[in-house]
C-alpha cells in the first residue's frame, strides 16, 4: 500500500531526489531521470523544527548533501539558503581570498564564486578555487614563480609564453634540453588538513614532444622527511606499434581536461596538518637525446578521488 503511494505522488507532480533548482543550478543534484528508481518525500518531522535549527544542522553535513536536502521541502530549501550553512563549508581564511571590490549577495553565491572561478594568492604564485562537492581546498603552483625548473633562465633551453586559456600570465615552454628535471613544492597550509590529496603536472605538447613525450619520465609526491610516492609519467606514450608491444604497463598515461589541457598524475599523499612541506619532482635524465615541445601551465594539487 506504501508502495503505491509512492507512485501516486510521483503521478501528482510532488517534489523527487535531485529536482530542486538550488542543488540543479550549480550541478550537484541529478535527478534519477524517468524508471529510474527515483525517491520520493513525504512530509519531514523536521519541518517542525525552526528553520534556523535546520540550517545548523544542515551545516553539519557537505555542500552536495546541502544541496540535496534543499530537496526535501519548501522549509529545507529555505534553510540551506542560510549563511550559517555556507559560512561552515567556506574555508576560514575566505576572506583574504576575495578581493575587496567583489561584493556577493550570500555565503552560497560566494561558496560557488570560488569553486566557479580560480583565485590568484600569494602576489600571482598560486591559483586556488574550490571543489564543489565538497568544499576542499585545491591549488595550482605557477610554473614561473612556485616551481623550479633546471636550466630555465637560458633562453636557448626554455622561453616563457603567454597562453591565453592559462591561469597565470605565463608558462613554461621546452625549446631543447638533454637533462629534463622539473620541481615543485608549497606550505601544506594553503590544502586541506586531514584530507588525501593527488598532484598533477598541467601541460601541452607540441609535434608529440620529441624524445621525451613517449619516454618514462620519473615523478615522485611526498612531505618533507617522510618517504614520497614514486610512479613513471608519459607525456604522450608510445606512437607506433613497436613502441606499443615494448611500453611499459607501469607507466601512467596523461587524459585530457576539460580545459583542454592534459594532465599526468604524479602521485597521492595525505595532508594531516597545515605545518608541513610538500615536495613534487618530474625527471628524465637517462635518455641521451635532446628534448623538446612541452608547454607547462603548473603543478596541480586536488583531492583524490576514490577508485
Amino acid at each position: 500500500m506504501g508502495h503505491k503511494q509512492s507512485v501516486d505522488s510521483r503521478d501528482k507532480g510532488e517534489k523527487v531526489f535531485g529536482s530542486s533548482s538550488s542543488g540543479k543550478e550549480h550541478g550537484l543534484v541529478k535527478s534519477s531521470g524517468q524508471g529510474g528508481g527515483a525517491l520520493v518525500f513525504g512530509p519531514s518531522p523536521f519541518d517542525d523544527l525552526p528553520v534556523d535549527c535546520i540550517s545548523n544542522i544542515i551545516s553539519f553535513t557537505s555542500p552536495r548533501d546541502a544541496c540535496v536536502a534543499a530537496s526535501v521541502s519548501k522549509t529545507f530549501e529555505s534553510a540551506v539558503q542560510s549563511d550559517t550553512v555556507w559560512d561552515k563549508f567556506l574555508p576560514s581564511d575566505y576572506s583574504s581570498l576575495i578581493p575587496p571590490s567583489r561584493v556577493f549577495a550570500s555565503k552560497k553565491e560566494l561558496y560557488f564564486a570560488l569553486c566557479e572561478n580560480h583565485v590568484l594568492i600569494d602576489d600571482g604564485k598560486k591559483s586556488f578555487w574550490l571543489e564543489k562537492g565538497n568544499g576542499k581546498k585545491c591549488i595550482m603552483l605557477s610554473p614561473k614563480k612556485d616551481m623550479w625548473i633546471t636550466w630555465v633562465s637560458t633562453p636557448q633551453y626554455w622561453r616563457w609564453i603567454s597562453v591565453p586559456e592559462a591561469r597565470f600570465e605565463e608558462v613554461a615552454e621546452l625549446l631543447n634540453v638533454c637533462w629534463f628535471e622539473v620541481r615543485g613544492g608549497m606550505s601544506t597550509k594553503y590544502l586541506s588538513p586531514g584530507t588525501r590529496y593527488s598532484a598533477y603536472i598541467v601541460f601541452k605538447t607540441k609535434d608529440r614532444c620529441p624524445n621525451l613525450g613517449d619516454v618514462p619520465a620519473e615523478a615522485t609526491v611526498g612531505l618533507v622527511g617522510q618517504e614520497s610516492s614514486q610512479r613513471f609519467i608519459y607525456f604522450v606514450g608510445p606512437s607506433d606499434r613497436r613502441r606499443r608491444d615494448r611500453e611499459r604497463r607501469d607507466v601512467t598515461k596523461p587524459n585530457m581536461r576539460k580545459d583542454g589541457w592534459m594532465e599526468a598524475e604524479l602521485g597521492e599523499f595525505f595532508n594531516e596538518s597545515s605545518c608541513d612541506e610538500i615536495a613534487t619532482s618530474v625527471l628524465e635524465t637517462k635518455s641521451p637525446y635532446w628534448k623538446r615541445g612541452l608547454i607547462i601551465q603548473g603543478i596541480e594539487f586536488r583531492p583524490t578521488k576514490i577508485r
